[in-house]
């Protein structure tokens, strides 16, 4: 038997070749060198409709980017290897380049449920898909400083975002569901946000486990 072809037991285990031990072994070893790359538990990333299943959709996702390329909005991308090992290049929304109106003038709903060839993404009804919750930044936002902005309530199809009585933007998270519009349409950096830290617009989308706790 050539030494490549040669099996090694391991534990009680079924014997594996030495190319795979060693292969696994190169693996471990890469993953230890990236360092901050985070291998278990993954991320919680905002995921197209269907996609909330994070089991189901990890282990039928095929990283074929179908959904991404099909998406009318341009809201799908692929998720990064910081985002996880096992997410990486698994599709995740990027409102800061589109957002997600669900392909709700679409026959047969969206489209990147009908195009994922493994079910990864399955919504049997979209009009219940729930991305995630928008989320607002006061101390980041225009209107908080008196500027006057509703951009994100006059894009907002869900009546899910509202002035409130100081003029500034109020979420109702029972409606929202995530769309991601409110975000892509935030200008607090773009127009100068002033406040002190800002790091993001004003207004994001958040996973619904991280507005929960």
């Amino acid at each position: 038997m050539a030494a490549h072809d040669e099996e090694v037991e391991s534990g009680a285990g079924p014997a594996v070749s030495r190319r795979t031990f060693a292969l696994g072994a190169v693996g471990a070893c890469a993953v230890i060198g990236l360092g901050g790359v985070k291998y278990l538990p993954s991320k919680t990333l905002l995921r197209p409709p269907g996609g909330q299943d994070e089991e189901q959709l990890v282990r039928g996702c095929l990283h074929c980017e179908r959904c991404r390329e099909i998406c009318p909005k341009h809201a799908i991308a692929p998720a990064h290897l910081e985002d996880g090992i096992l997410n990486a290049r698994t599709p995740r929304m990027d409102f800061k380049a589109g957002w997600c109106d669900f392909c709700e003038n679409e026959p047969g709903g969206p489209k990147c449920v009908a195009v994922c060839p493994t079910h990864a993404l399955s919504s049997p009804d979209p009009s219940k898909a729930i991305i995630g919750k928008a989320v607002l930044v006061r101390d980041w936002c225009l209107a908080q400083r008196g500027m006057g902005c509703h951009e994100c309530v006059d894009v907002c199809q869900y009546e899910a975002i509202e002035l409130g009585y100081d003029g500034v933007p109020v979420v109702d998270m029972d409606a929202c569901s995530g769309c991601g519009a409110c975000e892509l349409a935030c200008i607090s950096l773009s127009a100068g946000s002033i406040g002190v830290g800002a790091t993001d617009r004003a207004i994001v989308i958040k996973p619904v486990d991280e507005v929960e706790a």
